[in-house]
């Protein structure tokens, strides 16, 4: 029997819930992808491995280079790696805007790096190298396997806050058919990024989200706080709105749920993303549209509403 009558049989019985099988090419992206990511990661974590060994060091290089990994940086890393601890032909080292600094740099670089110091320093640097050639070898070979679908990856990057490695990502944990999901509900619920539904005694209360695709809410999570930044996007309104309300991890995983119904509806229609503005909610809340609020409460209350050229006359509801 084929493995998919089998799984197709377990499902039918119960035994196993339906998933999203995507084809061999979206397998193949999402392999290389969530492999980038996870060296993408351990190079943050080697870098925050570093400054905790220069901190160890008394060398407060951080303090004063606003990324202690460029070229001036690397530069005075591999003088002290090389043995130099002189505060003074370190700072020297410096270049470009870095040179205004250099008597900040003289007294954040006069600690007490030693020998042991200079290995593990060595050792990270030689490890991030590796991982940043890794991450190049790795980019080249999800352009070619991602290049039939380059459409729907320049659809993505059209959404504020999802750059070209993020609509990568999103590609390969949903692939681009979205037949699959018959509404963009279907999709958010399969990803684990809409409220859970929690039913008894005929109350609701609020229930946890399934778990879902991991990967996927990393992704949206990232482009979530990258929109939320841009000032000029509804999702920055939307998470304004919510975080005084709900918290920030509340209101980042609600506009994770917005940015993938947006992606559903794209990668649907293959149209090209449409800004509402910063300003939406606001529009949406104009005095007009209270007004025909309140006064639509006002009449499902009973309370009778008669238009006249001077304005409106309200009559309140007759006594049963």
């Amino acid at each position: 029997m084929a493995d998919a009558e089998w799984i197709a049989q377990l499902v039918e019985h119960g035994l196993v819930r339906p998933s999203f099988i995507p084809p061999p090419p979206i397998r193949e992206l999402r392999t290389l992808t969530r492999y980038r990511k996870s060296q993408i990661e351990e190079r943050t974590r080697e870098v925050q491995r570093l400054d905790k060994v220069l901190q160890d060091a008394g060398i407060k290089l951080s303090s004063v280079a606003t990324d202690i990994l460029g070229k001036s940086g690397r530069d005075m890393l591999d003088a002290l790696v090389e043995g130099t601890h002189d505060p003074e032909v370190l700072a020297e080292l410096a270049r470009g805007r870095l040179r205004v600094k250099i008597p900040l740099l003289e007294r954040a670089l006069r600690g007490r790096f030693g020998p042991t110091h200079a290995v593990v320093v060595g050792e990270i640097l030689a490890h991030l190298d590796y991982l940043d050639e890794a991450i190049v070898r790795l980019s080249g070979r999800i352009d070619e396997v991602i290049a039939p679908f380059g459409a729907a990856r320049e659809l993505l990057c059209s959404i504020p806050g999802i750059d070209q490695r993020l609509a990568e990502g999103i590609i390969g944990e949903i692939g681009v058919d979205m037949s699959r999901f018959p509404t963009a509900q279907h999709l958010a619920s399969w990803a684990g990024m809409c409220p859970g539904q929690h039913e008894s005694a005929g109350k609701s209360r609020t229930g946890r989200a399934r778990h879902g695709d991991t990967w996927l809410q990393r992704h949206l999570a990232v482009a979530a706080m990258a929109a939320a930044r841009d000032k000029d996007s509804y999702f920055a309104a939307q998470y304004a709105q919510l975080v005084r309300r709900r918290g920030k991890a509340k209101a980042r995983k609600a506009v994770g749920h917005s940015l993938l119904v947006v992606i559903w509806h794209m990668l649907t229609t293959g149209e090209l993303y449409n800004e509402l503005g910063h300003d939406w909610f606001e529009k949406r809340n104009s005095p007009e549209r209270r007004a025909r609020r309140h006064l639509s409460e006002l009449g499902a209350l009973g309370w009778q509403l008669t238009s006249t050229p001077e304005g409106i006359l309200l009559a309140p509801p007759r006594a049963a």
